[in-house]
C-alpha cells in the first residue's frame, strides 16, 4: 500500500529590504581553505585559538584537492638524503594515507608524493570537523573593514547572503591575495602571464607501457602544432597499481576578471581534450583506451600577491639565505611559467635549502594580517620556487604561530627568537 502523504506546509516570502548577515566571532580568520589555509587553521586551533575557515569553493581542500595537482612538492630535500622539510599537518596526513594506500613517495631529484585526491579531501573534511573550526564555504570576500594597519572585520558574500567575521587575527590564503587587495593594502602582479594548468585525471590506462618523461616531452614538442597543444612538454603522474594518472600537459592563462577566467576555463578543457587525443594516438599501449575520470578546477600559480616588508630575491632564493624570522623552507626549483609553450626549470644541489621570512608574509604597514601560500611576496622567479604545497604548509604553520605570539598586539613587533623555537620542526631540524 501507498504511504500516505504527511501534511507539508509551504509559504510565500520575500527579500526583506535589508539582507541580514550571518555574524561570527573568532580569534583568527583564516581566507582560503587549500594546503595554506588548512595549515594555518588547524594550527590556530592547536593552540586553543577559535577559527573561522572561508573559502571561495564549495568544497575544503583548494588547489590539493580540486585541482588535481598530483604530487605534493617541496616537502623534502634533495637526494640521496631525501630529508623532510616541512612537518606539521603532513606528519599526520602521510601516517594516514600511508595506512590505506593512498600515497606512494617518487625519489628522482627530489621526492614527490603522489596521493589519491579523493581520499585526501575527506582526510581534510573529517579533520576539521573533528576540530570544531567554523567552516564558510562558497564566499568570496566583498569588503574589509580595516585602519590604521588593523583589519577588524570582513564580510562574505555567498549564495546565502552575507557573512560577516570579525576576528583578531587574519590569515590570507587565498592565493590571490583577495583578503589583502580588497582591505586596499598594495598587491603585485607580473607584467605579463604566469601560466596555470587544466589538470586532468585519466583511467582505464597499462601503466606496465607508460612512457618515460623524456619521450613523452619530445613527442609532445615533435607533434604540438599537429594536435594543437599550446604547451610543448609534458608530465604524467601515474599512481602506481591503480592505472591512473594525472595529467600535467597543458598551459591556461589566469586572468583575475571574472568573464576571462570563465573563458580561460573552458580553454583549458578544451587543451586537456586534445591532451587526450594526443595520447591516445601517439601512446596507444599505455593510452589507448584512457578516459577521462574527471576535470580539475583551473590550476593558478602566480596572479596576485601581496606587497610585503621584504620581498624574497632570486638570489636569496640561487644562495639559500638564511632569515632570523624564516618561517618556511624548501629545496624546490626555480619553476617559472612565463611562456606559453614552456617554462624555467632551475635545480640545485643535493644539500641545498631556501627559506621564507615572515617578513615576506606581512602586507607592508600591517599588524593582524599574515599571508600564507602562493600569495606571499617574492620577485616572481623566487615566488615560483616557494609556491608548491610543502613551503606553502609550513608558511600556513608559521601565520597561524606568528598571530598567536601578537595577541592583541603587532605581528611586526613579535619576539623572533620564540617564533623560531616554536617553528623549529619546520626551519631548523
Amino acid at each position: 500500500m501507498p504511504h500516505e502523504l504527511t501534511e507539508l506546509k509551504i509559504k510565500t516570502v520575500t527579500k526583506a529590504a535589508h539582507t541580514p548577515t550571518e555574524r561570527l566571532t573568532a580569534d583568527i580568520c583564516v581566507v582560503g581553505a587549500g594546503i595554506a589555509g588548512l595549515s594555518a587553521a588547524v594550527e590556530a586551533s592547536a593552540l586553543g585559538r577559535s577559527v573561522v575557515l572561508v573559502d571561495a569553493l564549495p568544497v575544503l581542500g583548494g588547489q590539493c584537492v580540486n585541482s588535481l595537482i598530483g604530487l605534493f612538492c617541496g616537502v623534502y630535500g634533495n637526494g640521496p638524503e631525501y630529508r623532510q622539510l616541512t612537518h606539521g599537518i603532513f606528519d599526520p596526513m602521510f601516517a594516514d594515507l600511508g595506512k590505506t594506500g593512498d600515497i606512494h613517495f617518487n625519489k628522482s631529484h627530489t621526492m614527490t608524493v603522489s596521493y589519491d585526491e579523493v581520499v585526501l579531501g575527506r582526510w581534510i573534511e573529517n579533520l576539521v570537523q573533528s576540530l570544531n573550526i567554523q567552516v564558510v564555504l562558497g564566499a568570496s570576500v566583498l569588503e574589509v573593514e580595516a585602519g590604521e594597519g588593523t583589519l577588524r572585520s570582513a564580510t562574505f558574500a555567498t549564495r546565502h547572503g552575507l557573512v560577516g567575521v570579525t576576528a583578531t587575527g587574519f590569515v590570507d590564503a587565498s592565493g590571490d591575495a583577495s583578503l589583502t587587495w580588497e582591505a586596499g593594502l598594495a598587491c603585485r602582479v607580473p607584467e605579463r602571464t604566469i601560466w596555470g594548468s587544466q589538470q586532468i585525471r585519466l583511467e582505464n590506462l597499462r601503466e606496465e607501457f607508460r612512457p618515460e618523461h623524456a619521450e613523452l616531452s619530445a613527442r609532445v614538442h615533435e607533434k604540438a602544432d599537429e594536435y594543437g597543444l599550446l604547451r610543448r612538454d609534458g608530465l604524467a603522474f601515474f599512481f602506481p597499481g591503480r592505472n591512473t594518472a594525472v595529467m600535467n600537459m597543458t598551459h591556461v592563462e589566469a586572468p583575475l576578471e571574472a568573464v576571462p577566467a570563465a573563458r580561460a576555463q573552458l580553454e583549458g578543457r578544451r587543451q586537456a581534450d586534445r591532451v587526450v587525443e594526443f595520447l591516445r594516438r601517439e601512446f596507444p599501449k599505455a593510452f589507448g583506451e584512457a578516459k577521462v575520470r574527471t576535470y580539475g578546477f583551473p590550476g593558478r600559480r602566480q596572479t596576485r600577491w601581496i606587497a610585503a616588508e621584504h620581498q624574497l630575491t632570486v638570489d636569496e632564493v640561487r644562495t639559500g639565505h638564511r632569515f632570523g624570522d624564516a618561517v618556511a623552507r624548501t629545496a624546490w626549483p626555480i619553476e617559472l611559467h612565463d611562456r606559453p609553450e614552456g617554462y624555467v626549470w632551475e635545480t640545485y644541489d643535493s644539500d641545498h635549502v631556501h627559506y621564507v621570512p615572515l617578513r615576506s608574509l606581512l602586507p607592508i604597514g600591517t599588524h593582524n594580517l599574515v599571508a600564507a601560500g602562493r600569495c606571499v611576496d617574492g620577485d616572481a622567479a623566487a615566488l615560483s620556487s616557494v609556491r608548491v604545497m610543502g613551503p606553502c604548509a609550513a608558511m600556513g604553520f608559521g601565520a597561524a604561530h606568528a598571530l598567536d605570539l601578537a595577541g592583541t598586539g603587532s605581528v611586526q613587533e613579535i619576539d623572533h627568537t620564540e617564533l623560531r623555537t616554536r617553528l623549529h620542526a619546520n626551519v631548523d631540524s
